[in-house]
């Protein structure tokens, strides 16, 4: 699958890691509904640093559609609050 972070780039990442991932975005969830903003961002970036340990990035010139698109570091809570489906930011977790 393709991630997208926004205003970084893409990287390519098995679907064996999205267990792992969705229970980063379950916690970021939670804090979102908990309007926990410290919890949020440390919660935000641990995610982001491990779909960059996982991934493998991508050409700048790619232009491979994104199946996931996450939020960029300094994102705030509003921010992704607007990018979140139901299901959080990586749907089906």
């Amino acid at each position: 699958m393709i991630v997208r972070i926004m205003g970084e780039g893409q990287v390519r990442l098995a679907d064996s890691h999205l267990a792992e991932l969705n229970k980063l975005d379950d916690e970021l969830q939670a804090e979102m509904e908990n309007g926990d903003g410290p919890g949020f961002r440390n919660t935000l970036q641990a995610l982001l640093d491990k779909v960059r340990q996982l991934g493998e990035p991508l050409p700048d010139d790619s232009l491979e559609p994104s199946d996931l698109i996450l939020p960029a570091p300094g994102a705030t809570l509003q921010d992704v609050q607007e990018l979140l489906s139901d299901d959080g930011l990586i749907p089906g977790g």
